[in-house]
């Protein structure tokens, strides 16, 4: 039986790429991120695996690529304008169809920002961030035990289906210490084998090609197909989400990492007071759990969306809802100086909830 560790965010993230078997790792030190590059650096050798601090953002998710064209199970990470720089090397990756890791534990922008914890990086994450209309998954921890557990989760996904996967925490989750527990690994049976990874022509082999670029009549636009059907198998086949307290809900509360467990706080104070409150919370931001918030809003008909911005998933959430659902918004967008309490959001809670 795995011990609980008493660990930081961001050290959770780099135990558990470590863990999913994780050898190869690019970076470039920025705050709030840097404890992921000091614990790689500082285990990874002992693995046998690769380390290397790049010369910029820029190169280290184009050696993202090059390691996964490999058939390595790779990663890199950083904070919000550090993944502004490496989204033409993602719109690549998802291009070729390759897997890896990249982690954005997201600071106040736009610009330099700040260091303070924000939410605003979600369109940059779920709407493809680079060139091309292209999609990534995304996964959304609120807890050191997710960052660890999640970590996991986006190489195993990464590797299924061929496509970049994005762990989006900020700050909070980063910075933050709690208990978490690791636990083994083991590979899914049902992990493709990467018989299409570059590692150098044999003799009696086929030549192995992993490329963006398709200039043959047609073979661009059928390949955007193809890309296009694999984001509604994740669509079918991946969604994830925690709801709580829906059979009787009269609002429904939805948010996403740090913010739900603020939000978690004042739902239960909203229950306390008599208020019938439930929590629906989108753990995969890519693919959005669209069919649970139209499940969910055939019954109950006012949602109180929460975020650390000025609205951003709250279009998603639009978007999914019954069409007589009535969606409201509080947030706080970067450089307020301060999270939300969860008197906050009970205060918001009460509003929208006896209007």
């Amino acid at each position: 039986m795995s011990k609980r560790l008493f660990v930081k965010g961001n050290e959770a993230v780099a135990m558990g790429a470590l863990e999913a078997g994780c050898r190869y790792y690019f970076g470039y030190p920025i705050t709030p991120q840097s404890d992921i590059p000091e614990f790689l650096s500082r285990e990874l050798p002992k693995l046998g695996g690769e380390f290397i601090q790049a010369e910029s953002e820029v190169a280290s998710i184009n050696m993202l690529l090059g390691a996964s064209a490999c058939g390595a199970r790779a990663m890199t990470s950083s904070s919000s304008p550090g993944i502004s720089l490496k989204q033409e090397g993602i719109s690549y990756m998802a291009g070729s169809e390759l897997p890896g890791m990249v982690v954005n534990i997201c600071r106040s922008g736009p610009g330099l920002g700040g260091i303070d914890a924000s939410q605003a990086d979600y369109f940059q994450a779920v709407k493809g961030g680079g060139h091309g209309g292209y999609h990534i998954i995304v996964l959304a921890p609120h807890s050191v035990q997710e960052m660890y557990d999640l970590t996991v989760l986006g190489f195993d996904l990464s590797d299924r289906y061929r496509i970049p996967a994005m762990l989006l925490g900020d700050s909070v989750v980063g910075q933050m210490k709690e208990a978490m527990t690791p636990h083994p690994y083991s590979a899914p049976d049902d992990l493709p084998v990467k018989d299409w990874a570059v590692r150098g022509k044999g003799e009696g082999e086929e030549q192995k090609i992993v490329k963006s670029l398709f200039l043959g009549d047609g073979e661009l636009e059928a390949h955007n197909w193809r890309l296009h059907a694999k984001y509604e198998q994740l669509k079918q086949h991946e969604v994830r989400y925690e709801e709580a307290c829906l059979e009787d809900a009269e609002l429904i509360v939805t948010a996403f990492g740090s913010t739900a467990r603020i939000a978690k706080t004042a739902i239960r104070m909203a229950r306390e007071a008599g208020l019938k409150v439930g929590l629906l919370r989108p753990i995969t931001l890519f693919p959005f759990p669209e069919k649970a918030f139209l499940q969910a809003t055939s019954r109950t008909k006012r949602v109180l969306c929460i975020e650390l911005n000025n609205g951003q998933m709250v279009e998603d959430v639009r978007l999914s809802v019954s069409r007589d659902a009535e969606v409201f918004f509080y947030g706080r967008p970067p450089g307020a100086g301060s999270l939300p309490t969860p008197e906050e959001l009970y205060q918001q809670i009460r509003k929208h909830y006896e209007a």
